[in-house]
C-alpha cells in the first residue's frame, strides 16, 4: 500500500486533482467528507462542537451551520484551534479505519486540506501539493464559490502559505493551467505513484 497525502490551498483545485486521481485508480479518503460525517446530527462530535461554541452554530434542522461556524473560527486563531482539537482526532480515527479496509496493493489518497498546517506530512509515504497563484485562488473563490473578496482573503490567510506547502511537497502539481494540461500532469503523476507502489511491495519469499 502506498499512502499519499494530497493538499493545497483553498481554491487551488485540489478537488479536481483528487477526482482525476480516483479516475486513474486511487482509493480516496476525503478528510473534508469525513469531517462532515463526524459532526453529523446525533454524533458525539457535534455535541462537542455545540458545547464549545453554543447552539447558535446549529441550523434550524439541528445540523451544523457550517457557514456560521466558519465565520466565527476563520477570523479567530484560538477558536479555530479549539474546533480543530475536537474534529481532527475524530477524522484521524475514521481515516485509519478506511485505510485498513483498502486492498494491500492500493494507492491510498488522503485528501487533507490542512495537511501542512497540522504537520501531517510524516504520516504519508509522499505528499502531493496542488499549487496555484494566490490571485488564481482568489478569483476561483469569488467567481465560482460566490464568496466575498473579504471572506475569501480571510480563508486564504488562515491557511499555510504557498511557500510552506511547497516545502513539504514531494510532488507539486501546477494548477494555473488549462484543464487539458492538468489532466495530463495528473496522469504522469499517477504513473509515478504506480511505480513507487510496485517498488515498495515486499519481494516474495524465496
Amino acid at each position: 500500500m502506498l499512502k499519499v497525502g494530497l493538499t493545497g490551498g483553498i481554491g487551488a483545485g485540489k478537488s479536481e486533482v483528487s477526482r482525476l486521481l480516483v479516475e486513474c485508480g486511487a482509493v480516496l479518503i476525503d478528510a473534508d467528507r469525513i469531517a462532515r460525517e463526524v459532526v453529523a446530527p446525533g454524533t458525539p462530535g457535534l455535541a462537542s462542537v455545540v458545547e464549545a461554541f453554543g447552539e447558535e452554530i446549529l441550523a434550524a434542522d439541528g445540523s451544523l451551520d457550517r457557514p456560521r461556524l466558519g465565520a466565527i473560527v476563520f477570523s479567530d486563531a484560538e477558536k479555530l484551534s479549539t474546533l480543530n482539537a475536537i474534529v481532527h482526532p475524530l477524522v484521524g480515527a475514521r481515516s485509519r479505519e478506511l485505510e485498513e479496509a483498502a486492498v494491500e496493493d492500493a494507492v491510498v489518497l488522503h485528501d487533507v486540506p490542512l495537511l501542512t498546517e497540522n504537520g501531517l506530512a510524516p504520516l504519508y509515504d509522499l505528499v502531493i501539493v496542488v499549487d496555484a497563484a494566490p490571485e488564481t485562488q482568489l478569483d476561483r473563490l469569488v467567481r465560482l464559490r460566490g464568496m466575498t473578496e473579504e471572506d475569501a482573503r480571510a480563508r486564504m490567510a488562515a491557511q499555510a502559505t504557498r511557500e510552506q506547502r511547497r516545502e513539504i511537497a514531494d510532488i507539486v502539481i501546477d494548477n494555473d493551467v488549462p484543464l487539458e494540461e492538468l489532466e495530463q500532469r495528473v496522469k504522469d503523476v499517477w504513473a509515478e505513484l504506480v511505480l513507487r507502489s510496485q517498488a515498495s511491495r515486499p519481494s516474495p519469499a524465496e
